[in-house]
Order: structure tokens, then C-alpha cells, then sequence
């Protein structure tokens, strides 16, 4: 293990049993590219700890909302886990700091890049799982998401963000939003899309996320927010 790694699990609050579960977790598949380690990167680990950060959040937003329907929890649990909120938790962590990148991520800003950050930040939650359990990867959960942790459920649903987006533009413009696909990136099994809307007035506003229908809701959640409506009474994310 590299010796700076002994601050990340300063941070992080765990000891390492297996400290080639961290490395791995911060090892970006361009640097085991490089060395040609087919696997020798954090992908698995990020496949597994995302399952593990949407199983913690979902138990606790179920304890802490006993009366909330499954709509609302899906709403929160969007609000709480999304790429920008973990890779600003990732930030938070300096991750950035350690993720060992192969040179062209590197001289590309890697580093700075949401989608690679929230990756690692889920790697290390499958990492942490890994070595001490559930019980360990939850409790790294919890301390990360402390502060973020919503106080009241949120007001009941009617329509989705793409409904009320719609029906807003209709009203204002006469005219519907457009959304299409920008591309996507990463393995096969948890490919990111990003998906570009426009708005009638010409605003432009993109967002990835793990399948087009959630990066659609996710960009048409931003527009409602960059135009001073309330999402208040959205449906949430589709999943």
C-alpha cells in the first residue's frame, strides 16, 4: 500500500485489514491499463459498493421517514445519491488526491472529473464492505452523509420533473423541451449516459446519469430549479 494511503483511511475511519482492498479501490482503470492489469482496477469494487450505498441509504431513509411512501423515499434517496453529491463526498475526502490515474487521465484533468470521483467514492464502499462488513460500510455511510440527511419527508407527489417541466413550458412558450443523448462512457455493466436538454428560450442543461430516464429526470429537475419552480411536488427520479 502506498504510504499516503495511511491518511485516506484516516479519513475514511476505517483500519484496513486488507489493505489491497483500498488500493484497489483507488486504482482508476487507466493506470492498470497501463501496466496491462486487465483487473487490476476499481470497477468491481464500484459495481459492488454502489449496491451497498443504495441498500444503507434506503434502510436509513426507511427508519428515519416510518410514514413516507415508496415514492417519496425514491425522491430523497435521488436527492442523496446522485454523481454530483458523491463526488463532492469524495472531494470532501480527498480522494482526488490518491486515485492512482494512468497519464493521459491524468494530463486530461481526470482528477477534477465528477463521473471518476463518484466511482472511486463508491469503491471504497465496496472496499470498506469487503473488509469489515456490512455493519463497517454503513457506518463509513452514515458519517459521510452526515449533514445531508434530510429533516422531514418530502411533500407529496403528483407529477415527475419531466411532466412539470413540460406542462411549465407549454404555458410560457408554447413549446416542449428537447432532450437527446449525448453519448455514454464506461463498462458494460454500469455505463453512464449524459443527456442534453433545451429549453425553449434556448437554455441549455445536461446531466449523467446511470440510464437515460434518470439523467432526463435529473436535467429536467435542474431546469425547473434554474427557472425558480419548485420541485417540490415532483414524482423523483424514475429507477
Amino acid at each position: 500500500m502506498l504510504p499516503s494511503f495511511a491518511v485516506v483511511q484516516e479519513a475514511l475511519g476505517h483500519a484496513f485489514a486488507r489493505p489491497e482492498l483500498l488500493t484497489a479501490a483507488l486504482t482508476h482503470s487507466s493506470w492498470a491499463n497501463e501496466r496491462g492489469d486487465a483487473l487490476g482496477h476499481n470497477e468491481r469494487l464500484e459495481f459492488l459498493g454502489d449496491a451497498v450505498l443504495e441498500l444503507c441509504v434506503s434502510e436509513e431513509l426507511f427508519v428515519r421517514f416510518p410514514e413516507a411512501p415508496e415514492g417519496e423515499l425514491t425522491l430523497l434517496r435521488s436527492q442523496l445519491v446522485n454523481e454530483g453529491s458523491l463526488a463532492a463526498m469524495a472531494r470532501r475526502l480527498s480522494l482526488e488526491e490518491h486515485v492512482l490515474l494512468g497519464k493521459g487521465e491524468e494530463n486530461q484533468g481526470g482528477r477534477t472529473r465528477p463521473a471518476l470521483l463518484s466511482d472511486a467514492f463508491e469503491a471504497v464502499i465496496g472496499a470498506i464492505f469487503l473488509d469489515g462488513g456490512y455493519a463497517a460500510a454503513k457506518g463509513f455511510i452514515i458519517r459521510a452523509f452526515a449533514g445531508s440527511w434530510p429533516m422531514r419527508p418530502a411533500a407529496p407527489k403528483t407529477k415527475d420533473f419531466k411532466s412539470r417541466l413540460q406542462e411549465y413550458t407549454q404555458k410560457a412558450h408554447k413549446s416542449r423541451p428537447v432532450y437527446s443523448l449525448l453519448g455514454s462512457e464506461g463498462p458494460e455493466h454500469d455505463k453512464r449516459f449524459q443527456v442534453r436538454l433545451t429549453l425553449p428560450d434556448g437554455q441549455v442543461i445536461t446531466a449523467v446519469e446511470k440510464s437515460v430516464k434518470k439523467a432526463e429526470q435529473m436535467a429536467a429537475l435542474r431546469a425547473l430549479e434554474a427557472l425558480g419552480e419548485t420541485a417540490g411536488d415532483g414524482e423523483g427520479i424514475v429507477r
